[in-house]
C-alpha cells in the first residue's frame, strides 16, 4: 500500500444484500461483478476492509433477532422491518472460516487474488477479546475463557452464562459498558489462550493482507486486569499479547498490515507494539464536536504518531456522517481526513450517502444513493491520490487576517504537501459562517506560473506580487479549496 493509504470499509453482508436487490441474484465473494472492484480501484483505494466475512454464530443470530435495543434502533429508520433481515453480529466470531453462504474460504481466496492483481490489499477482522457465545471452544476448552468452573460466580453473576456442561463463563465486555450477551470472554492471563489466539491470527494471516483488530486495547495486560481482576488476580504477565502476536505473524508475513481500534489515550502504546495504524478517535470527536483551533492543536502532535493514525468520519460503529455532522460539515470533515498524514478510511455507505446508521446486524439497506455525495467523494479521492499527498512532506500552513477587524481567519484550517517540484495547499473553512484569510505560498513558482484549484479546476495566473505578498481567499461555510502548483 502507498504511504497514507486510502482504505474502504465495506459491511460485506449488507452490501451483498444490496447487490442482490439490484441484480436479482445472490453473489458469493468471488462472483461479485468486476465493475464494482474496478470502480473502487478507479477511486484510488489501496485496500478494502471486508467487514464480517467469518462464519456466523447461530446463537448470536438468535440473540440479535430478539434484542429490543436492536429492534428500536432499526425501527427509527425502517418501521416495517422484518426480523428475518437481522443476522448475527460480525464481532461474535464463531470460527475464523469464511462463511459458506459467502462462498467459503476458496471464494475468499479467489477474490483476494483478483484484488491483489489490481493492486488492492484485502483486510479482514480479528477479534482478540472474545469469541461467540456458542463457539465450540466454549465447551471443549473452557479454560481459554474467564470463568468460575462449576461454582456460581461470587460477584457480578449477570456478567456470566453457563456453557453446555454447566460451567460458568464470562461474557465479553468493555469495562465502561454492559457485557456483550452474544460473546464469551477470553482469558489472556492464561498462556494457553495466547497460544490459541496467535494460532487463529496466523490462520487469518494466510487469507488476507492485513487485519483490523477490534477493541485492541481490551487485550492489554493492565486493561485486562482492571476489567477482570476479581476473577484473574492482579499479577501481570511479563509480555503483552500483541507483542507476541505481531512478532509471530511478521516472522512469517513481514509485510502484513495491522490496524488497531483503540481508545482511552492508549494509541501510542499500541503503536509502539508494532501496529501500523491506530484509530484517531480524538480527531473524530474534535471534528464532530469542537472547533478549528482544537483540531489544529491535535494536528500538532508528533509526526510519527500522525503517520500511524487512521482517520475517519464514519464507520460501522459511528453514526452515519451525514446525520452526525450535517451535509456540508460532513464533506468538509472528510476533506480534512483525506488530506492529512496517516491512513484515510472511508465507509462505503458514507460514500453512497446513507442518511442514517442502522445496527450492523440489519442487512436491508434500501436507501437511495445520493449522487452529489458520491461525486464529491470521487472528486476528493482523485485529488488526494496525487503523488504529493502520499510521498510528500506535510506541514501546517499559517493564514492571517485580511483586516485587523476580521477574526474569521481563525476558522480556516490550512496545510501544504510538497514533493519534489510540486505542492498542494489545502484550505478548509470549518465553520458555518463565510470566512476570509490571507495565505502566502512561499515555495510557489514565480511569474507566469499557474495555481490550479482542484475542485473547480480553475487556474489562476501566479504573479511575482502574489509570491511576495500572498493572496486573499474567501470561503463559503464549510467550503474547501485545494491549490496545486509548481515549486
Amino acid at each position: 500500500m502507498r504511504t497514507n493509504p486510502h482504505i474502504l470499509e465495506i459491511n460485506t453482508r449488507a452490501w451483498l444484500a444490496r447487490l442482490q436487490a439490484k441484480h436479482g441474484r445472490r453473489f458469493a465473494l468471488h462472483e461479485i461483478p468486476d465493475q464494482y472492484w474496478q470502480e473502487i480501484k478507479a477511486n484510488g483505494f489501496d485496500a478494502i476492509w471486508l467487514m464480517g466475512v467469518w462464519k456466523q454464530s447461530p446463537k448470536a443470530g438468535e440473540i440479535a433477532r430478539q434484542h429490543p435495543d436492536i429492534h428500536a434502533q432499526i425501527r427509527q429508520v425502517d418501521p416495517d422491518f422484518k426480523t428475518e433481515d437481522i443476522t448475527a453480529s460480525p464481532y461474535a466470531v464463531y470460527a475464523y472460516e469464511t462463511a459458506e453462504d459467502l462462498g467459503g474460504d476458496e471464494s475468499l481466496k479467489v477474490l483476494r487474488q483478483k484484488l491483489n492483481a489490481m493492486g488492492i490489499a484485502l483486510l479482514l477482522d480479528f477479534v482478540s477479546n472474545h469469541t461467540a457465545i456458542d463457539c465450540p471452544r466454549v465447551t471443549s476448552d473452557p479454560d481459554l475463557y474467564i470463568g468460575t468452573s462449576d461454582q456460581v460466580p461470587h460477584a457480578h453473576k449477570d456478567w456470566f452464562f453457563q456453557n453446555e456442561n454447566g460451567q460458568w463463563i464470562a461474557h465479553g465486555r468493555d469495562p465502561y459498558f454492559a457485557p456483550w450477551s452474544d460473546t464469551a470472554q477470553l482469558n489472556y492471563f492464561n498462556p494457553k489462550t495466547r497460544d490459541f489466539m496467535i494460532s487463529r491470527l496466523l490462520k487469518v494471516a494466510e487469507m488476507c493482507d492485513g487485519v483490523r483488530c477490534d477493541m485492541a486495547m481490551l487485550s492489554l495486560n493492565k486493561v485486562h486486569r482492571d476489567t477482570w481482576w476479581e476473577f484473574i488476580g492482579g499479577e501481570l504477565p511479563r509480555t503483552e499479547f500483541w507483542t507476541e502476536a505481531l512478532q509471530a505473524v511478521r516472522a512469517k508475513y513481514p509485510q502484513f498490515t495491522f490496524i488497531a481500534e483503540v481508545y482511552w489515550g492508549l494509541e501510542w502504546e499500541i503503536q509502539e507494539m508494532g501496529f501500523d495504524y491506530t484509530y484517531d478517535k480524538v480527531l473524530y470527536d474534535r471534528l464532530r464536536f469542537s472547533n478549528s483551533e482544537n483540531i489544529r492543536g491535535h494536528l500538532g502532535a508528533e509526526h510519527l504518531f500522525q503517520m500511524r493514525s487512521i482517520r475517519f468520519t464514519s464507520n460501522h460503529d459511528e453514526e452515519e456522517s451525514l446525520k452526525a455532522f450535517g451535509r456540508d460539515k460532513s464533506l468538509a470533515a472528510s476533506t480534512i481526513i483525506a488530506t492529512l498524514p496517516g491512513a484515510r478510511m472511508i465507509y462505503l455507505f458514507q460514500m453512497l450517502g446513507r442518511p442514517a446508521r442502522v445496527p450492523i446486524q440489519y442487512l436491508k439497506e434500501t436507501f437511495e444513493e445520493d449522487t452529489h455525495i458520491r461525486q464529491y467523494y470521487e472528486k476528493l479521492l482523485k485529488i488526494a491520490s496525487k503523488p504529493a499527498f502520499h510521498g510528500g512532506q506535510w506541514a501546517l500552513t499559517p493564514v492571517s487576517p485580511i483586516t485587523e477587524e476580521d477574526e474569521t481567519f481563525r476558522n480556516v484550517l490550512c496545510w501544504t504537501w510538497k514533493q519534489m517540484n510540486t505542492a498542494s495547499t489545502v484550505l478548509i473553512n470549518y465553520s458555518d459562517k463565510p470566512v476570509s484569510c490571507h495565505v502566502k505560498l512561499k515555495a510557489a513558482g514565480g511569474e507566469g506560473k499557474y495555481l490550479r484549484e482542484e475542485f473547480s479546476e480553475i487556474e489562476v495566473l501566479f504573479s511575482s506580487q502574489m509570491q511576495q505578498q500572498g493572496f486573499s481567499i474567501e470561503l463559503k461555510p464549510f467550503e474547501s479549496k485545494i491549490f496545486s502548483y509548481d515549486i
